[in-house]
């Protein structure tokens, strides 16, 4: 059998990252370890499990979660290793689907997310309640109808639930830790796989809840990080990545991106922005396609003339 070391990295949100480790004690196959890459100053209060956990604190303020990903590889021992965003409550088969599938196939494979309404993980709750309420993302590919699908555009990596074999990992040399902030460094090391010849896969199974949270989309609240590791894209491959978001914030205009010139920030986000992109309640997930048609359809329309 494989064994599987499960790294989530975190920054606040203990409940969520309570939540992570209660659907770990949960699993048909257990992880080996459960590595948590801290990137705050203190470490968490968490239960005691059946499984070892060992929480690693990683330096830098600015959300340094390519530096936090690789620190969670190298303190892992097993064959495989799983990465789970804090948010993310993994299925009592996640563990045991990943280390299936990946003695199949070499490569990064991509596990099913659901999406959960605001306060669905109040009181007692399994895989059963929350499926029940759980939703898909609708601008997000959805799993296979089974086994193994190969994805032909590196692009397609989502960072939130995903594993790959340890050693394949090491040999690639990881996230590029250049990349600080929110913004970027996944899709460029999906680059880096496709350069390498490395599949990317979705599979059915490996299931995870994404937990509620307020958020923005477009992330508006990330403006500076998304234009930094843009441009450090650009500057690496030759083309600029996260174009749907950049796009919205010209259209909004946050910013100039006249090709072959370094974006220029024009101004910063305002409640009108902030309130036109964030999470609503009875939302389990942001949408940015939505967001930009909106944002598209108030352009369209022109200035709200003056009345008398």
């Amino acid at each position: 059998m494989r064994t599987v070391s499960v790294v989530t990295l975190a920054k606040g949100r203990p409940a969520h990252l309570r939540n992570v480790v209660l659907g770990l004690e949960r699993q048909t196959q257990p992880p080996a370890e459960f590595i948590v890459a801290v990137m705050q100053d203190e470490l968490y209060d968490l239960p005691e499990t059946r499984f070892p956990i060992r929480q690693i604190l990683v330096a830098g303020r600015d959300l340094p979660l390519a530096a936090a990903r690789n620190r969670g590889v190298a303190a892992a021992s097993g064959d495989d290793i799983v990465f789970l965003d804090v948010d993310c409550i993994p299925g009592a088969d996640l563990v045991a689907d990943y280390a299936r599938a990946l003695g199949e196939l070499d490569g990064l494979l991509m596990g099913e997310v659901l999406h959960l309404p605001e306060r669905a993980t109040l009181g007692a709750w399994d895989d059963t309640s929350l499926d029940a309420v759980a939703e898909r993302h609708s601008d997000r590919r959805g799993p296979p109808a089974s086994g193994i699908e190969i994805c032909q555009d590196y692009r397609c990596f989502w960072s939130l639930n995903f594993a790959i074999r340890r050693s394949t990992f090491e040999a690639t040399g990881g996230f590029d830790e250049r990349y600080v902030g929110y913004g970027g460094e996944d899709t460029d090391f999906g680059k880096l796989l496709d350069q390498r010849g490395i599949p990317i896969a979705w599979m059915k199974g490996a299931r995870a809840y994404h937990q509620y949270h307020p958020h923005h989309m477009p992330p508006v609240h990330h403006l500076d990080s998304v234009v930094r590791n843009a441009e450090l894209f650009e500057a690496k491959w030759g083309y600029r990545t996260m174009g749907h978001w950049l796009y919205a914030f010209r259209v909004m205009g946050l910013i100039d991106d006249t090709p072959d010139q370094p974006i220029r920030i024009l101004r910063r986000p305002d409640e009108a922005d902030l309130a036109l992109t964030g999470q609503q309640g009875h939302q389990p997930y942001t949408n940015s396609a939505s967001v930009i048609r909106a944002i598209e359809a108030r352009e369209a329309a022109g200035p709200v003339p003056l009345t008398a």
